[in-house]
């Protein structure tokens, strides 16, 4: 075994695709009929992977601030378009909410990592920030899309309960704090049980990516708790940030919940 990372061909590319073949013929003996969905996800696994693979290829060329940011900014378009397409319910304006908490979320968080913790200068050097916004917005956008259904389901279901505390002189803020601290917690959820299973029942890609590619082990393990507690910090930002421009859109001026603004989506 070399100590760098085998360099793979189309041909063993194509040999994996026998793996997706496998799930295809579970969903084919089992009559689940998910082999469709199987071959059209592979499909766009490939396309989408290059695609990307080849646009990262020229930005990491250039190295220009302007493609960077415009990076970004697509890949924070697309990730606000997920989260909110996620949820159940919806209300006016939550995609350009989701858009602002999760820019937010993953520029401080991305530029912590790598401009005070790893010293990158400069702190947005694409070889760097984008693996690691990628990183940011994949594990954000779940919880801000959980703490958002959370949050908007609760306001719903308990409408009575919060306009019956209102009537009796509750502040908005008072009567909306317990679905909001909710939401935050099990957005928050999945974030914390990866960090307690890490690396006793997983090893995260990053981690591993960099073991293959011959890296100290040590090494590898140190970057993966930075990355660890980057997500947390990302993941609390963002499901903080969602429920409270939430909370803004739905509760006017006058402390009375606007529940007929909510959604379903």
């Amino acid at each position: 075994m070399t100590d760098s990372i085998q360099h793979l061909t189309l041909a063993q590319i194509l040999i994996a695709t026998l793996l997706v073949a496998f799930s295809a013929l579970v969903s084919i003996f089992f009559g689940l009929k998910l082999e469709k969905q199987l071959a059209v996800a592979a499909l766009r696994t490939i396309a989408q992977l290059f695609l990307v693979g080849y646009i990262l290829k020229y930005v990491f060329a250039v190295h220009h601030p302007v493609l960077v940011f415009l990076l970004i900014a697509i890949m924070v378009g697309f990730a606000a378009h997920a989260s909110v397409s996620r949820a159940k319910r919806r209300y006016a304006r939550v995609q350009l909410d989701a858009f602002l908490t999760l820019t937010a979320s993953s520029i401080i968080t991305g530029f912590i990592v790598t401009g005070v913790i790893i010293q990158i200068h400069p702190w947005y050097r694409p070889q760097y920030v984008i693996p690691l916004l990628g990183m940011i917005l994949g594990n954000s956008l779940t919880g801000v899309s959980i703490a958002l259904d959370q949050l908007l389901g609760d306001l719903t279901d308990h409408r009575d309960t919060i306009e019956m505390e209102l009537a009796h002189g509750a502040s908005a803020w008072e009567a909306a704090r317990g679905p909001l601290a909710d939401a935050v917690r099990r957005g928050m959820i999945p974030t914390i049980n990866s960090m307690v299973v890490v690396g006793i029942v997983s090893l995260p890609g990053m981690m591993t990516g960099q073991i293959l590619a011959g890296s100290d082990p040590l090494e590898a393990v140190k970057y993966q708790i930075v990355v660890m507690f980057m997500l947390a910090a990302a993941t609390a930002l963002g499901c903080m940030m969602i429920t409270l421009l939430a909370y803004r859109r739905l509760f006017n001026a006058a402390q009375q919940l606007e529940e007929r603004k909510i959604l379903r989506s």
